[in-house]
């Protein structure tokens, strides 16, 4: 796709500091997410990756206490959870929740006409629009008439946030660990419908401990965190790095202040 007319986005954080139950989780994070690029963030368990994600859509729980995030020069914290939405900003969550007595597509429905006036909508396109994701995904359009996530399989929960990211058309989305839990087949399908869907107007932040689903979305860059922190930047050879080593020689490099 040419990139020509394509008007540049940028979501910028620096030096970010959050607390969740009064204990420093992040300690200085900076990062800058462009349109059209897709990168990865990676690092062991408890390293903070899943609380920059919540921390940038806003959740309660996690505590701004320094620092800032500018989308497209607009200061995000100052915002509310759904100003953030409409601002642009994705978060596909980790563990999605079920959501008893709404089907998929009225909440699908729903959420796309969060971003259209009745003037804008289009019913047609967007029926179009989520058979074609449908097909991506591998999943049954009979799951449309279930309760959100609802007995859903791991899997089948995992491609339904890929599903509403595909419905949203964010400006920035971040997927908290899309490929936790899933068995191979369904990581290449989720990593190949992002893939699909991750266009020149629009940046795509993944979170994961694994280089495994990165094959399928071959960042433009990867960063390491651990301990709060960015210690580590690279490209696609870093994953492969990581994958054969593990996390103990970045470790071992961040003690030795290298």
């Amino acid at each position: 796709m040419s990139t020509d007319a394509v008007p540049a986005h940028t979501l910028v954080v620096k030096n970010l500091h959050v607390e969740v139950g009064g204990k420093e989780i992040l300690k200085g994070v900076n990062l800058t997410l462009r349109s059209g690029e897709l990168t990865a963030l990676m690092g062991p368990n408890g390293s903070g990756k899943s609380t920059l994600a919540y921390a940038l859509m806003g959740h309660p729980k996690y505590k701004v206490t320094a620092g800032e995030a500018l989308l497209d020069g607009q200061d995000l914290l100052k915002l509310t959870v759904d100003q953030r939405s409409r601002a642009g900003l994705f978060l596909g969550f980790q563990y999605p929740q079920e959501v008893s007595g709404l089907s998929l597509s009225k909440f699908l429905w729903t959420a796309y006409m969060q971003r259209h006036t009745a003037e804008t909508a289009d019913a047609s396109q967007f029926g179009k629009d989520l058979s074609t994701h449908l097909g991506y995904l591998g999943m049954d359009e009979a799951l449309l008439k279930r309760s959100l996530n609802e007995g859903f399989s791991g899997g089948e929960k995992k491609r339904v946030e890929v599903l509403q990211m595909a419905t949203l058309a964010p400006m920035f989305s971040i997927l908290d660990e899309p490929d936790s839990g899933l068995d191979i087949d369904a990581v290449r399908s989720v990593g190949e419908t992002v893939a699909k869907l991750h266009f020149a107007n629009a940046g795509t932040l993944v979170i994961t401990h694994y280089q495994r689903i990165l094959k399928y979305l071959r960042p433009d860059a990867v960063h390491v965190m651990v301990d709060g922190v960015i210690v580590l930047s690279g490209g696609r050879e870093l994953a492969d790095q990581l994958e054969a080593k593990g996390y103990d020689w970045v470790r071992v490099g961040v003690q030795a202040g290298n």
